[in-house]
C-alpha cells in the first residue's frame, strides 16, 4: 500500500513513516518549515519528501493520505483531498488499527517527560531481549531513530512503547492521540495545564486522561506518582486495573541524586541498586522510576532496569552538549513549558553548582504563544543568572505579548530580542569560560546553537565543539 503522509516531519508523523515503511508500505510525504532531527532522519531512511502541501500531490495517487494534526482545513492539499472524495485517516487511528494490535503496547502519557521516560523504557526492553518496536517523540541517542517496527518473535507477545500525546488527534478528530493506542500498560507521569489553544483548563484534559484509563483492561498496569492532586482525580473517577505508585512514598522510590548523578533505588521497601548515568534532576530520577515500574509489567526485574538505565545515553535535544569552545558549554533542550524550563535548569545547576546558567528562550509552543503561562516564567527562570528571550515580530513566531514585560521581574538579568543575530552577538560577548548556554525551544530557532559556537569561536577561543 502507498501511504502519503501529511506533516511528515513531525514528531509523531516521523516516526509512523518509519513503522509504515518497516510493515512493508510504500511512504512518501509532505511538510513545510522542516528541521533536524527528524527531516535528517526521513532523508537518512530514504523517505521521499514533498516541499509544501500543493493540491497537485493528489496525482501521486498514495491508496490512502495519512493526515497529521498539524493539517486544517483551508490546506490546500487537504481541501483537494476533501473535494476530491479521496480516502484519509489520522496517523494514530492508522497505527491503531494496523501495527498495535497484537502487540503489549506501553504508553508512556503525561505532561513533561513523555519523550524522555519513553526512550528510557523501550531501552530497559532493549537491554532484557525483548526488542521493543517503540515509536517516540524525539531521537533516542541509544537507537538512533525515533521509530522501529520489530519483527514478531515466536509465540510471546511482541512488546511496543510510545510515547502517548494528549494534544488531539486531526482536525476531523479532537480526542487526544492516546484513547488510539489502547494500552496495557500506561505511565501517568504528571498533569499540568498545557495546550491552551485546545483545551480551555486542566479538567478538560483530566477528562482526556479519563477516556484513556478506560480503555485499559482490567490485566493492566497503570504507573502513576504519588502526591499529584490532578492524576489522584483522575484516578477517582474510575480505575479498573492495578496501580503501580512512584515518588515519595511510592512502590518506586528514588534517593537524593549524589555529586556524581548516581542516586539509589528502593523498591517495596527494598534498595535494587545504584544508577550512575550522566542525566540530572528530580525529574529524570522520577522518569527512571516510571520506566522500571512498566517494565517490570513485562517481566523486567528491577534489578535488571537498574542496570540497563546505568547505560542510558539520553536524547537528542534533551539537555544535548552541542559544542564547547573556550570552556563555555552550549546545550539544545525541548524546554518550552515553565514546569519543564524550571525542571532542566534546577538539574543543571545541581550538577554545576559554580558555573553561571545563560538561559536562551523562543517560547514558540501554541500554548507560550498564547501568553496562558507568561506569568509563570520569571519563576520557571529563577537558576539562570542571565535570560535571553526571543519573540520575532513579524515572523510565523510571533509572541502575542511583551516578553520584555513578562520578564521584567528578573530586572537586568533578562533581556527580550526581536534580532536573532544581535541576540546572538550579545550572548557571545556576554558568555565567559565556565559558563553553560542552555538553549530552550520546541522548534529549529534559527540554528541558533551553531551560530553561538561560531561567534563564540570568532572571539578567537579554542573550540572542541
Amino acid at each position: 500500500m502507498h501511504l502519503h503522509i501529511l506533516g511528515i516531519c513531525g514528531t509523531f508523523m516521523g516516526g509512523l513513516a518509519l513503522i509504515a515503511r518497516a510493515a512493508g508500505h510504500r511512504v512518501t510525504g509532505c511538510d513545510a518549515g522542516v528541521y533536524p532531527p527528524m527531516s535528517t532522519q526521513l532523508m537518512e531512511q530514504g523517505i521521499d519528501l514533498v516541499e509544501g502541501y500543493d493540491a497537485d500531490q493528489t496525482r501521486l495517487k498514495p491508496d490512502l493520505f495519512v493526515v497529521g494534526n498539524v493539517v486544517s482545513r483551508g490546506n490546500p492539499l487537504m481541501e483537494a483531498i476533501l473535494n476530491e472524495g479521496l480516502p484519509y485517516v489520522s496517523g494514530p487511528q492508522w497505527l491503531g488499527e494496523h501495527v498495535l494490535p497484537g502487540h503489549h503496547v506501553l504508553a508512556v502519557a503525561g505532561t513533561h517527560g513523555k519523550t524522555t521516560t519513553t526512550s528510557m523504557l523501550a531501552w530497559i526492553l532493549e537491554a532484557a531481549g525483548l526488542a521493543p518496536s517503540f515509536l517516540v517523540g524525539g531521537v533516542p541517542q541509544d537507537f538512533g531513530v525515533s521509530a522501529r517496527l520489530s519483527p514478531a518473535r515466536g509465540a510471546a507477545r511482541p512488546v511496543f512503547a510510545i510515547e502517548a500525546d494528549e494534544y488531539d488527534t486531526a482536525f476531523f478528530d479532537k480526542r487526544s492521540k492516546f484513547v488510539h493506542y489502547r494500552p496495557r500498560t500506561a505511565i501517568l507521569n504528571n498533569l499540568e495545564y498545557d495546550h491552551a489553544d485546545i483545551f480551555p483548563d486542566l479538567a478538560a484534559i483530566e477528562t482526556q486522561f479519563h477516556h484513556l484509563i478506560r480503555t485499559i483492561p482490567s490485566q493492566g498496569r497503570i504507573v502513576a506518582p504519588t502526591h499529584s492532586p490532578a492524576i489522584e482525580r483522575v484516578l477517582a473517577r474510575g480505575c479498573w486495573s492495578e496501580a503501580v505508585t512512584f515518588g515519595a512514598d511510592g512502590v518506586w522510590q528514588a534517593g537524593p541524586e549524589q555529586a556524581d548523578g548516581s542516586f539509589e533505588v528502593v523498591h517495596r521497601g527494598a534498595s535494587v541498586g545504584r544508577i550512575g548515568w550522566a542525566l540530572s534532576g528530580e525529574h529524570n530520577r522520577m522518569n527512571a522510576l516510571a520506566a522500571m515500574a512498566a517494565a517490570e509489567h513485562v517481566g523486567v526485574a528491577p534489578a535488571e532496569a537498574v542496570a540497563a538505565l546505568g547505560r542510558f545515553a539520553g536524547v537528542k535535544r534533551r539537555m544535548e552538549l552541542r559544542g564547547t569552545v573556550n570552556g563555555i558549554r552550549v546545550y539544545d533542550d525541548f524546554a518550552h513549558h515553565p514546569t519543564a524550563i524550571a525542571t532542566t535548569l534546577a538539574g543543571l545547576r545541581t550538577r554545576a553548582p559554580d558555573g553561571r546558567i545563560l538561559a536562551v528562550l523562543e517560547p514558540r509552543s501554541n500554548t507560550m504563544k498564547l501568553g496562558a503561562m507568561k506569568a509563570q516564567l520569571p519563576g520557571s527562570l529563577a537558576h539562570a543568572d542571565l535570560v535571553f528571550c526571543f519573540g520575532e515580530k513579524d515572523g510565523k513566531h510571533a509572541l502575542g505579548w511583551d516578553p520584555a514585560e513578562a520578564l521584567a521581574p528578573l530586572g537586568e538579568r533578562a533581556s527580550a530580542w526581536s534580532d536573532l543575530p544581535a541576540m546572538v552577538a550579545a550572548i557571545a560577548a556576554a558568555a565567559r569560560p565556565g559558563d553553560h548556554i542552555v538553549v530552550m525551544s520546541n522548534g529549529g530557532f534559527g540554528g541558533v546553537h551553531g551560530k553561538l559556537l561560531q561567534a563564540l569561536a570568532g572571539r578567537g577561543s579554542g573550540s572542541d565543539a
